[in-house]
């Protein structure tokens, strides 16, 4: 493939996407990552997309709104496969931390009327569950972060300290070989009270989220037992993730 029919190839995935990265786009076009690099960097140079580490942002994604509406329609169907098999880990009667975010929000939907005890810090989730018969459900409270409906802050995390849990079911901004990483400080302090307070952590997140770094570090990949991603997932991350012993899942 010539490198003119890549780049248009490389705009289409752009489309409606806030983040694509080099090796699952290689992966995707049978080409070399340095291939891609190159066609990134084209790509920019023409005002098209700007490069991030690990691949590249669209300055579309980046001028809408990143809120709860908007994250609930990316990816959408990935997110709900994505959901189906997180909730398939979940046992009645065990007691879940569950994160705030849009992939969180697709396993909530498919826990509703099972018997549970849920903590979370997200206003939407405690929404998902609040007429459902079986799930008790506990906010945490705390400054509440209005674009994402999440409470924050030492509040929300003293709560956090209290608790014990069978499970967390977390988001991420970002998982590379570093480690976990989110997109806020106020966001990640939470997270990490929570992955202190569950005996299992399962992330769930799409191929997006692979080799994409987010502003503040959250932990290393020794922290989570499994992660329910969609079949997107380029080789090279699975191939990580089994270094690291942690059981991939594959909606």
């Amino acid at each position: 493939m010539r490198a003119a029919e890549r780049q248009l190839k490389i705009q289409e995935l752009m489309r409606g996407q806030e983040f694509i990265d080099a090796a699952s786009v290689a992966s995707k076009l049978a080409a070399s990552e340095s291939s891609i690099r190159r066609d990134l960097i084209d790509l920019e140079e023409k005002g098209l997309l700007r490069r991030v580490r690990g691949g590249a942002v669209s300055f579309q994604a980046q001028g809408e709104p990143r809120n709860m509406a908007w994250l609930v329609n990316r990816a959408q169907e990935e997110k709900q496969r994505i959901g189906r098999a997180a909730a398939a880990l979940v046992e009645d009667g065990q007691t879940l931390i569950m994160d705030g975010g849009s992939t969180v929000a697709e396993v909530a939907r498919r826990l509703l009327g099972r018997p549970l005890q849920v903590i979370t810090n997200s206003v939407p989730i405690a929404q998902i569950f609040y007429d459902s018969p079986g799930v008790e459900v506990t906010l945490t409270g705390g400054h509440l972060y209005p674009r994402l409906g999440v409470l924050l802050g030492p509040y929300s995390e003293e709560i956090l300290c209290r608790v014990d849990a069978d499970l967390l079911i977390m988001g991420t901004g970002g998982i590379t070989e570093a480690g976990l990483s989110n997109t806020s400080a106020l966001v990640v302090g939470a997270e990490r009270k929570m992955i202190e307070a569950s005996r299992r952590v399962i992330v769930v997140a799409d191929h997006s989220k692979f080799g994409r770094q987010a502003l503040a570090p959250l932990s290393p990949l020794d922290a989570v037992d499994v992660i329910v991603t969609d079949r997107e997932l380029a080789p090279n991350f699975k191939e990580l993730l089994e270094k690291h012993g942690i059981e991939l899942i594959l909606a």
